[in-house]
């Protein structure tokens, strides 16, 4: 596991685990942007599986809640 993660963060610069966070978020914020799913069913589709989960990592990724990115692309 450790060559794994040693050559997956010098491909991509990042661990696996927050380039799998990153690819949730992208899928998310589509989501968000040309949607009207309810934010649970968001979460759920982007792999997060909780509104809370994908609150938390949206607000540290983006600086803003996700009721306010979807406001943006309103």
């Amino acid at each position: 596991m450790r060559t794994f993660t040693r050559k997956f963060r010098a491909e991509t610069g990042m661990s696996p685990t927050r380039w799998l966070v990153e690819q949730r978020i992208n899928g998310a914020r589509e989501l968000l942007e040309n949607t009207d799913l309810p934010v649970d069913g968001v979460a759920g589709a982007s792999g997060f599986g909780t509104a809370t989960s994908l609150r938390q990592h949206l607000r540290r990724a983006l600086g803003v809640s996700r009721t306010a990115y979807r406001a943006t692309f309103r």
